[in-house]
């Protein structure tokens, strides 16, 4: 009796073997299925990313953007709601139904003075002066959307319920909107978040990223106008305000915590020489590694506003024109997605794209020539690992950069997905950023990026136990001992006026250049530019650096 019982239990678990083995083997099939979706929708995918580039938008002003990824997913089935948040260019967009419902993001701006031709190896604006995609923020959307298009097949086909929900970063080089999603509720029913971010690599993290949050502030002072010739006397100078402010700040940095970064830039120093200044403004951001730090560095901006309007006798007002916190990514959700960043791998580089490549590092003076990534990234694992012990402070460890997917991040659990759309080595937020951007290197680098999100969702659509243990990390783990507190007041309203004068101005010069797609393959035959087009001495010195190997 004791052996048919234990004959019958072995049966009982090898069937329940088989069939775990089945439902993975099905699951790996989907997951096969949506990438090849994913290179049917290739063309589409370089579609949005050049047309995208060629409207080169700032922040709060994305309006060619709004209205082309807007209309193309109501084309596609999709639910747009417009004007999210109080953010006229912001929208979310969702199709299918019920649980779980899966977020996709990704930032939309550009920079301010990045014009630049993409394929170019050295500084050629399209219009000079004019904003450029000189981060590559012109990509993440169209990964996300041929992903989505991909896996909306695979779910109609396979009748998987769920929910998928795209929504932009708008603003992000403000880190002006984030935080007013979050407040207004739009992630208060989503179970999980990819964010897609261009790298020059595919990878993903977890843990604390290891950049600072901060706090964007305009200090406002307001004087008195007068002669600043006849009767200067009279007059009571803002601009000198301001100034004074800086020398302040400046002479305090010395004796602030080595994590913080802080920088800032006169928006306004007055109308012209003859007439004292009766206004002036300057605009600051504070960044530091945690939210306690952060709100210390802005009371001490605060205060250092007030002695420069008392050394003045002006007055001053401030407004909070955007904000992020310190981010922190999901463990169980970045391995999932790490896993199928394995098995898709980097794309497969052309001689053409490696000359570009290593022409632009020679031209930016890169630290190394090397080209584009041949190697993936292991997973990112927390930084920092723990406190540093400096002359008996404990410091964490130095940040950087910051971002307002972080905002997310610490509402519902949350990834960035890294995809190799860019040249490694160059400085970031410049023109040369943009070479990149609208060529075979970021083509590609959005269908590997977009095949490894497809696969990542229809795991966590179909394995419970992914999700299940990305809450379980976010609650016990993630905010055990921190939960969020938005770093932007409740009256404080999203700055959507901010870059509008920029875009005035230069929107005519730009759109001769809008991308049409129905006449040009790419945004390169529309430019007439030859891939790559490099310079002799470039050409001469990647192959003497070739030669060397």
């Amino acid at each position: 009796m004791k052996k048919r019982i234990l004959f019958l239990l072995s049966l009982v678990f090898l069937s329940a073997s088989l069939v775990a083995q089945t439902e993975v083997q099905q699951i790996e099939k989907l997951k096969a299925d949506a990438a090849a979706e994913v290179e049917k929708n290739a063309v589409l995918g370089q579609q949005i990313n050049d047309m995208l580039f060629s409207f080169s938008e700032l922040g709060f002003q994305e309006w060619e953007t709004f209205n082309y990824l807007t209309n193309l997913l109501e084309k596609q089935g999709f639910k747009v709601e417009k004007g999210i948040a109080g953010v006229p260019t912001a929208w979310i967009a969702t199709w299918g139904s019920g649980k779980p419902v899966i977020a996709l993001g990704s930032d939309v701006d550009c920079i301010p003075k990045a014009s630049q031709k993409p394929g170019v190896a050295y500084q050629d604006p399209i219009v000079i002066g004019a904003p450029g995609h000189g981060e590559g923020h012109n990509s993440g959307q169209a990964l996300n959307i041929i992903s989505a298009l991909a896996l909306k097949k695979i779910m109609e086909r396979e009748k998987i319920k769920g929910t998928i929900m795209l929504w932009p970063g708008i603003a992000e080089e403000l880190v002006g909107t984030k935080a007013y999603y979050v407040r207004a509720g739009y992630f208060k029913n989503v179970d999980a978040c990819i964010f897609t971010h261009v790298a020059n690599n595919l990878g993903v993290g977890y843990g604390d990223s290891g950049g600072n949050g901060l706090v964007s502030v305009r200090f406002n002072f307001e004087g008195a106008a007068a002669h600043a010739a006849g009767a200067p006397w009279r007059g009571r100078s803002a601009l000198d305000a301001v100034e004074l402010m800086n020398i302040g700040w400046n002479f305090r940095r010395e004796h602030l915590e080595l994590t913080q970064r802080s920088h800032y830039v006169i928006s306004d120093g007055g109308d012209q020489p003859n007439v004292v200044p009766s206004k002036a403004s300057v605009w600051y951001y504070f960044r530091e590694r945690t939210y306690p730090d952060i709100k210390k560095l802005f009371d001490k901006g605060i205060k250092t506003a007030e002695g420069a309007a008392l050394m003045t006798d002006t007055k001053f007002t401030y407004e909070v024109l955007g904000s992020a916190w310190p981010g922190h990514f999901n463990k169980p959700m970045a391995e999932a997605m790490y896993e199928n960043i394995r098995k898709v791998g980097l794309p497969k580089w052309t001689e053409d794209d490696q000359l570009l490549a290593k022409a632009t590092q020679i031209e930016l003076k890169a630290p190394k020539i090397e080209g584009l990534a041949v190697k993936l990234d292991t997973i990112s694992l927390p930084s920092p690992t723990g406190p540093v012990n400096v002359m008996g402070r404990q410091l964490m460890a130095m940040g950087g950069g910051s971002d307002d997917i972080a905002d997310i991040s610490w509402t519902v659990p949350t990834i960035v997905l890294r995809y190799p759309s860019n040249i490694p080595g160059l400085p970031g937020h410049h023109w040369s950023n943009a070479i990149s951007m609208a060529t075979p290197i970021a083509h590609k680098g959005i269908v590997y990026g977009a095949k490894a999100e497809v696969m990542t969702l229809l795991d966590l659509l179909l394995k419970p136990e992914i999700l299940k243990n990305s809450w379980e990390y976010y609650r016990t783990e993630q905010t055990k001992d921190l939960q969020y507190t938005p770093l932007v007041g409740e009256k404080d309203e999203p700055a959507i006026t901010l870059n509008k004068k920029i875009m005035e101005e230069y929107a005519p010069k730009l759109k001769p250049f809008y991308y049409n797609p129905a006449k040009y393959k790419t945004y390169l035959d529309q430019l007439g530019i030859k891939y790559p087009t490099v310079r002799p001495d470039q050409k001469e010195e990647v192959q003497k650096l070739s030669e060397k190997k």
